[in-house]
């Protein structure tokens, strides 16, 4: 890791009756300590990112902070503040959605025509769920699914959000990606900017896309992004199918120069799909490790380990989704829905999520790879529309 100054600095992180987080930075180290009664229940976060500080390059190095993943807010920071202030809220037991994704509109490939009225969710009610959000503790943003840029209203959306409160990330797919939509971004605060590419093979990702020219595209808003001073993280799926790709996938990712590659388990819709075995996920957790020892290349994240051996299953835990009709999901991959954000605080929606006790045990394995909530999604009448209501298939 780079020298970020050549004094020791021990900066007050969080300060709290019965708490105070310090960071200690000396040079090329860092290291996270806590004090006061509550220690205890802060610890457990400590260590583990204090680990990943040792043991792990990061994603992107400035004078007066660092971002370990486009994942995690800059150490040190009102929003890494929050962070903690979250974690000790889930070690006494009361879960909060530190993350909230939101999906925009149903467009991947071309804008909706001036006038187009669509049921999507309009700028006020995602400015609410935003605010409602915030108040309760969230400290990421992310704007995903299909193409959120193609949003007219995304850049006053990354305004709006308190960048004091939470970090901001977004998806695209490249389309219609300019210079000036790249300094829109940085102007509006975007966090990073995530661009799925799913192989190195123009034609397997157009055909994944199913849009002719996706590829270029994307590489292209890769970068544009990067030439306006965003952080840029290039994003994948694997799935039993592509794991061989993956090496050839992070040798893309070095050579246009991006801070992470970001690789995510592909989820299955059914039970009867072929997933992600334990032998694939060593094989991910190893290049993993290898990747993040060594200096040379951009950062890997991998959902294998962060919500494997770090955090464990995330959505419905620490993670709420909305899609662009207003549903409230645990994550944008169950095909569930637990009420509509048009209809109910997104605080009550969330605590009707943590009712149910599937969430409230601890998993390593993410919803749609866990036996155990697949056969909640084998209860869904063939030809239902989706997202179900969870209700329905749950038996008490």
């Amino acid at each position: 890791m780079k020298d970020i100054s050549a004094k020791e600095r021990n900066i007050e992180i969080l300060s709290m009756p019965g708490l105070s987080v310090k960071l200690r930075q000396a040079g090329e180290s860092l290291e996270l300590s806590a004090s006061g009664t509550l220690k205890a229940a802060c610890s457990p976060i400590l260590k583990k990112i204090n680990s990943r500080l040792k043991e792990e390059k990061l994603a992107l190095i400035e004078e007066d902070k660092v971002i370990p993943s486009a994942w995690l807010p800059p150490i040190p920071g009102p929003v890494f503040t929050r962070l903690i202030f979250a974690e000790i809220q889930i070690a006494l037991g009361r879960y909060i959605p530190e993350t909230v994704s939101i999906e925009l509109t149903r467009q991947n490939s071309s804008r909706y025509p001036p006038g187009t009225v669509t049921d999507e969710l309009d700028a006020n009610t995602v400015k609410r769920i935003i605010d409602e959000a915030l108040d309760y503790g969230t400290f990421i943003i992310t704007f995903t699914e299909n193409d959120p840029l193609l949003r007219g209203e995304i850049f006053e959306l990354i305004r709006y959000v308190d960048k004091k409160r939470a970090i901001v990330n977004c998806s695209t797919w490249g389309t219609d990606f300019t210079k000036e939509t790249a300094f829109r971004l940085k102007e509006a605060g975007l966090h990073s900017l995530m661009v799925g590419i799913y192989s190195t093979d123009p034609e397997k990702h157009d055909a994944v896309r199913k849009s002719k020219g996706a590829y270029y595209r994307a590489v292209s808003a890769i970068k544009l992004a990067l030439e306006a001073g965003i952080m840029v993280v290039m994003t994948t799926h694997v799935s039993p199918s592509n794991l061989e790709e993956l090496s050839a996938l992070y040798s893309l990712a070095s050579q246009l120069g991006v801070h992470e590659f970001s690789v995510w388990e592909a989820m299955p819709k059914s039970g009867k799909e072929p997933v992600i075995t334990d032998k694939d996920r060593k094989t991910i957790l190893d290049m993993y490790q290898r990747i993040n020892a060594s200096s040379n290349g951009p950062r890997m994240f991998a959902n294998t380990y962060f919500e494997g051996q770090m955090l464990g299953a995330m959505e419905g835990r620490r993670w709420m989704h909305i899609t662009a009709d207003g549903d409230v999901k645990p994550g944008p991959y169950p095909p569930f829905s637990f009420g509509n954000i048009k209809e109910e605080s997104l605080k009550d929606a969330w605590q009707k999520i943590r009712s149910y006790p599937y969430f409230q045990k601890q998993k390593i394995l993410s919803p749609m790879h866990d036996p155990e909530f697949l056969e909640f999604v084998d209860r869904i009448p063939e030809g239902a529309k989706l997202p179900y209501p969870f209700e329905k298939v749950y038996i008490r």
